[in-house]
């Protein structure tokens, strides 16, 4: 793993964007020579065969595994929420966390189900982030140093699923989404965790005004993150840029995760080719934010319910598809006449 202390200045996060590596051309020659040989019809697992492509590529090794799959949960309190933008009140955030460790959320099920670990990551929960519409919701030693205790996320696997929990968080993943592509507030803002036609207009009015209070400060991602941003944010925006460097592919899950891969991407468009979406979700504004990354969901089953959910289950997608390229017998091993030329 890349060794990076606490407490980085944002031209180090810099720097580490500026090492990051590139897919394994050589991986990818062995997927797709292996493929052509299985027992099937060229093509017939559609995307699955360019999932496995994408883990070889991105693992750096050949055949691509996925036996240490990590879901990983962070959880961050914000100021905003004292702007009445969200349908519950702060301390769930706390009362999930206790409710994943007690095995009780839905992602615990899902990881179950398909053999996936679970990492949850409580960030200060007792000191939210200032107000965004106030104040920068961080200082840059702050966001850093949180930047870098999410790259810990990547410890012990080859697999990665990125997850949230934090009310009020759309709220931000909102302003972030403003903040990166402009804009009206209202483009971005949705419902979250279901607030009514009202809050809907205070969500708007506060990604407005917080915006409108940093626009001098957000030319640079890095400012986008710590003025609008949150410590889970950071931590993701950490965890998956730990990951390209050290050669794990990630799943992101929803608005919120797809919103600090945003910060990654507009640093550097490749900075998330190793990164799928796991799932488009309902939020309205994230089929919007993953069209500006570029990048088309897994799943679309019209979940919105964050905490990791819908990676996690597209994780199940992806074991599946290297499942299916290791273990499915050759037209030669199994004795059945290939196509004829």
């Amino acid at each position: 793993m890349t060794n990076v202390a606490t407490g980085l200045p944002f031209d180090d996060i810099r720097s580490l964007i500026r090492e990051m590596p590139g897919p394994d051309h050589d991986a990818v020659a062995k997927c797709r020579a292996r493929e052509a040989t299985l027992t099937k019809p060229p093509g017939a697992l559609g995307r699955l065969e360019q999932i496995t492509e994408w883990v070889a590529a991105w693992q750096g090794h050949y055949p691509p595994r996925a036996d240490r799959t990590v879901v990983a949960v962070f959880a961050g309190n914000h100021g905003v929420v004292a702007q009445g933008v969200a349908a519950y009140p702060a301390a769930v955030t706390a009362q999930m966390v206790a409710n994943f460790r007690a095995d009780g959320a839905a992602v615990n099920q899902i990881c179950k189900s398909f053999d996936l670990g679970l990492k949850v990551f409580e960030l200060a929960l007792e000191h939210p982030t200032r107000d965004i519409t106030e104040d920068a919701a961080l200082d840059e030693a702050a966001c850093a140093a949180t930047m870098a205790y999410g790259m810990e996320a990547i410890e012990a696997c080859d697999l990665l699923c990125i997850g949230e929990m934090g009310i009020g968080n759309t709220t931000i993943a909102a302003a972030i989404a403003h903040g990166l592509y402009g804009g009206a507030a209202e483009d971005w803002v949705g419902p979250g965790t279901g607030v009514d036609a009202a809050g809907l207009a205070r969500k708007a009015d506060a990604v407005r005004r917080a915006v409108a209070l940093h626009r001098e400060h957000l030319g640079d991602p890095l400012e986008v993150l710590r003025r609008l941003g949150g410590r889970e944010l950071a931590a993701m925006a950490g965890a998956i840029l730990a990951a390209r460097l050290n050669r794990v592919p990630v799943l992101l899950d929803g608005y919120v995760a797809t919103a600090a891969a945003a910060v990654l991407h507009a640093m550097d468009p490749a900075a998330l080719d190793h990164c799928l979406a796991g799932h488009r979700s309902a939020e309205p504004a994230h089929r919007r934010l993953l069209e500006k990354i570029g990048k088309e969901p897994v799943l679309d089953l019209g979940m919105r319910l964050g905490e990791g959910s819908g990676a996690a289950l597209a994780a199940a997608m992806v074991k599946a598809a290297i499942a299916l390229h290791t273990g499915m017998a050759t037209f030669e091993s199994a004795g059945v006449s290939d196509r004829q030329d």
